[in-house]
């Protein structure tokens, strides 16, 4: 278990506070070609609608840079990703970008990266750098092969170039593909700095795989206090990605402004169906903003006495179910009418 008590540096990303303590920030990346600004924009705002904190686009020509001002627009701090191009990343800055994310081991040597420097330090805008195993440079490669240390020691060596150019408004990040390479590598950075930490696993690969990945890195790191940005990387639509953010948050106790919904596994039992009404609800209370734990149990058993500390709850059997509160019954309920009288006293709660 790692100090959970360390306070790391703050930046500023647009209207967005990153460390310090602060609450950890959602992020994603568009997947839409950066100058085609009406898609971008469409992209962002439905980014935005599910919970995004900072967007991240891609700059892969002058028209990228120049189409950042537009996007803009779409309300969330935008960040420019560049590579191997100094003067896109002076572009993108002018343009009007909230952080830029570089590795300055690829856009030029120390006269270009001084230009950078000068640029970030000019708009005051905080930067991203860091190193992933597939951009990990070749002397830390041959000293530590593919490792937690080889990361570590390529994030912090494009840190110290960008602050001996004078910039200090550092965002750092070592991701990898492998969910216990990047927690090991995010422990040991963790150890070595108090830049905030953005943390991820990279390629994480499709939805189902991408969010166990995710989530059995992320969600042990969030438990030791470390990470102060995140991104669930997913093939495919991004707003997932902030879907399975808000839920990772949320089980790691790092987000309470929710409806936790507790339901039970179901068992010989079970004689109704359970299954169906949890799917209900919980589809009924994603977006609901209020600090409540509701319950639906298979059986009459053990449920009301399972989840004593649950707001409302349901148990039921194959004849009627009962409806409790705080583990006390407060009302029983033929089988047929149980999802009407349930959603009756849950929505109740939820405008109480």
């Amino acid at each position: 278990m790692q100090n959970t008590d360390k306070i790391r540096r703050q930046v500023n990303c647009g209207n967005v506070v990153i460390g310090g303590g602060a609450r950890v920030k959602i992020q994603s990346m568009c997947t839409t070609r950066t100058s085609d600004t009406r898609a971008t924009l469409a992209q962002i705002a439905a980014l935005k609608e599910a919970g995004c904190d900072i967007v991240r686009v891609s700059v892969l020509d002058e028209k990228d840079a120049d189409a950042i001002g537009e996007l803009k627009k779409g309300g969330l701090p935008v960040v420019a990703d560049i590579h191997f191009s100094y003067k896109l990343a002076v572009r993108a800055i002018e343009n009007g970008c909230d952080k830029v994310r570089i590795n300055p081991g690829n856009i030029g040597g120390e006269r270009e990266i001084a230009i950078v420097a000068d640029c970030i330090k000019a708009h005051k805008i905080p930067v991203r750098v860091g190193a992933n195993t597939g951009s990990i440079e070749k002397q830390f490669l041959e000293k530590y092969s593919r490792s937690k240390e080889a990361l570590v020691e390529s994030a912090l060596c494009n840190a110290s170039i960008l602050e001996k150019h004078g910039v200090s408004d550092i965002v750092i990040s070592v991701k990898a593909s492998d969910a216990a390479l990047t927690v090991g590598a995010y422990r040991l950075l963790d150890e070595r700095c108090d830049y905030p930490l953005h943390i991820g696993v990279t390629e994480a690969g499709t939805e189902q795989m991408a969010v166990v990945k995710s989530s059995a890195a992320l969600g042990s790191l969030l438990l030791d206090g470390i990470g102060d940005t995140l991104r669930i990387s997913i093939t495919g639509d991004p707003v997932r990605e902030i879907v399975a953010a808000k839920r990772l948050l949320r089980a790691v106790g790092l987000d309470r402004n929710f409806v936790d919904v507790i339901s039970c596994p179901t068992c010989g039992r079970t004689q109704w169906d359970v299954v169906k009404l949890a799917e209900k609800v919980s589809a009924r209370v994603e977006n609901v903003n209020k600090p409540l734990k509701v319950a639906v149990m298979g059986c009459v058993v053990n449920g009301p006495g399972e989840v004593r500390d649950c707001d409302i709850g349901i148990a039921g059997s194959k004849d009627y179910c009962v409806i409790f509160r705080r583990g006390e019954i407060v009302k029983k309920v033929e089988a047929a009418d149980a999802e009407r009288a349930f959603f009756a006293e849950l929505e109740g709660l939820i405008d109480g």
